[in-house]
Parts: structure tokens; sequence; C-alpha cells
């Protein structure tokens, strides 16, 4: 015999209406979290769009100076994320210059106590030094500053005193001269210490308008005698050189001819390699002697080293002694 379940009748109006009751509960209590979501979301949105209008301030005084947020419209688009201003990197400072190099001492206690102590080192020889830095005429003696036979180094003076007859109109460089021309003269005069072609230009100069020429310039001089001293000889080479006794072309000509002489290993061996010389060298008997001027950079010098032995025989060593105060010389000075 089956078992029947009892069909069950509708279910009494307090329960229904007890059901209604919980489920208005929970749609309100729904409600109301869905609001709070909401409204959440409304206020993170309005935030997000305040902090990316609002600027960064930092520690200075750079917070005065920021722009004012926007003003924001009815129809605000939803905000971006906000992103934190980029911190401010201090300027870089600049990369220091790099320090010159120090400039050459020039002529100074260093310079003169190096000069004379190869002079009294070498107290066998008489030797005078006389150094000019063209760039104020300031002349520095050293050594023996008595008049020395000047040798062929006063051919430089016989030379100015030709040219300055030919731009004066008494001369001309092509003129005959024994067999060539006078300028022909002038430069085996110079280039090669040609002695007869020196006696030429003397001769056509006059031994008297000589001297009177070399005293307009503050030099004492007899071609007679053929002395000068160290200091008169390096105010002849400056003024030279500065262009004060000849024209331009005349000033370069004479230089060129000081230039690949025939007797080189003076004060142009000694010199360094950047070292620009001009030279007039000076050997009879005992006397050694050279008359330059080193330039560099603009930079100009006179110097003028003479020496006196007892004989030829000594030539090398004073020649070394003449290397070693060129070299004093140009490492002090360039």
């Amino acid at each position: 015999m089956k078992e029947h379940t009892p069909r069950q009748g509708p279910r009494p109006i307090k329960e229904r209406r007890s059901r209604r009751a919980r489920r208005r509960v929970l749609l309100g209590a729904c409600t109301a979290v869905l609001a709070v979501a909401l409204a959440a979301t409304v206020y993170t949105s309005a935030e997000a769009r305040s902090a990316a209008g609002r600027p960064t301030t930092s520690s200075t005084t750079a917070s005065t100076a920021a722009a004012p947020a926007p003003t924001s419209t009815a129809a605000v688009a939803p905000a971006p994320t906000a992103t934190l201003a980029p911190t401010a990197t201090p300027a870089a400072t600049p990369a220091a210059a790099p320090t010159p190099a120090p400039a050459a001492g020039g002529v100074g206690p260093a310079l003169d106590a190096e000069l004379n102590a190869i002079i009294d080192a070498n107290g066998g020889y008489q030797i005078g030094v006389s150094l000019i830095d063209l760039a104020d005429g300031t002349v520095h003696d050293y050594g023996v500053q008595q008049p020395f036979e000047a040798a062929s180094t006063a051919k430089v003076l016989a030379a100015a005193a030709f040219y300055h007859l030919v731009e004066s109109g008494g001369a001309s460089l092509n003129e005959p001269m024994g067999a060539w021309t006078a300028g022909f003269q002038l430069k085996e005069m110079i280039q090669d210490s040609d002695n007869d072609s020196w006696s030429l230009i003397m001769d056509a100069v006059g031994h008297q308008q000589l001297s009177d020429y070399a005293a307009s310039i503050g030099v004492n001089y007899s071609p007679e005698s053929n002395t000068l001293t160290p200091a008169e000889m390096a105010r002849v080479m400056a003024a030279l050189y500065s262009g004060k006794l000849l024209d331009k072309d005349d000033t370069a000509e004479l230089l060129s001819y000081m230039q690949n002489t025939n007797y080189e290993s003076l004060i142009p061996e000694a010199a360094p390699a950047d070292v620009e010389v001009y030279h007039k060298y000076g050997l009879l008997d005992g006397e050694l002697h050279d008359a330059g001027i080193l330039t560099k950079n603009g930079s100009a010098y006179a110097l003028v080293i003479y020496t006196k032995g007892d004989s030829d025989g000594d030539i090398p060593q004073r020649t070394d002694v003449i290397h070693q105060l060129t070299r004093a010389v140009t490492d002090a000075v360039f």
C-alpha cells in the first residue's frame, strides 16, 4: 500500500506578508549599498581631477609661482589616472674650462740666475750676453759688457746703412758693385759672410757715413776698430726686426739673408725647431759670436752672445757655452 504525501494548501496570509516585508528590507539594503558605492566613485573621480590640476609644490619658493588649477566645466570627461609631476632635476653644473698651460716665465730672476751661473762656470773665457724682449724693449745684460771685436756680426750694421742709402735715393741695389750688383754683394756679405763684399759695401756707404748712421740709431761704431758691446749689437738687431731701421720690403729681404747661412752651428742649432731664428755669426781668431732674433707665436727676442778665447782651438767648448745660453733663454721665454 503506497504512502500518500498530503498536498499542501495555500500559505497563510500572515506568512506571505512577512516574506514581502523581508524582500523590501533586502531591496532597501541593496539600494543603500549601491548608493554608497556610486558616491565613492564620484568622489574618487573628482579627487583625481583635482589632484591632476594642482601643481606639485617643492620646499623652495617655487610654490609661489604655481599656475592656478584649471576651472572645471559642466561636462567633465572621466579624469585620467593622476600622475605625479616630475621632480625638477637641478641644472647640471657646467664643466670647468681647461686650465691654460702656465705661461713661460719670461726674463726674470730665475733666468738671470741661470745665465749668470753658465757664465761663471766658464770663467776661462770672456762672455758677454745681451737679451732684449721686443715687447717692452728692456735690455738685460750679463757677463762682460765692454766692447768686443765684433767680427762679422757688424756686417748687419753695414747692410742696414746701405739699404738706408738706397731708400734715401743715394744708391741702388741694381747698380754695379765689383763683378756683380750691389744687391748681390749685400746677400753675399750676410748669408755667406763674404769679407770682400763687406769691403765693397762699406766703401759705397763711406766709413764716416757708416759711423754717423750708427750714431743715429744709438750705437757707437767705427769701421776701423770694428768694436761693439753685446748690448749695442742687440739694439741693432731689435731695431731691424721691429721695422725701425728700414721699410717693410728691405727689412724682410735683409732678414731672409739671415737664415740658411753658411754657419748654422751656434744659436740656430740650439734653438727648438718651433722657434724661428734670424742671425749673423762672427768668427775671427779668438772671437766667436752670434747675434740673433728668436721668435715664436708673436713673441720676439734679440739675443747676442759674444765670446773671446785664447784661439780658435777652443771653438767647440765655446760653441757648447753658446748652446747652453741659448737653451736657457728659449726654455724660459717660449
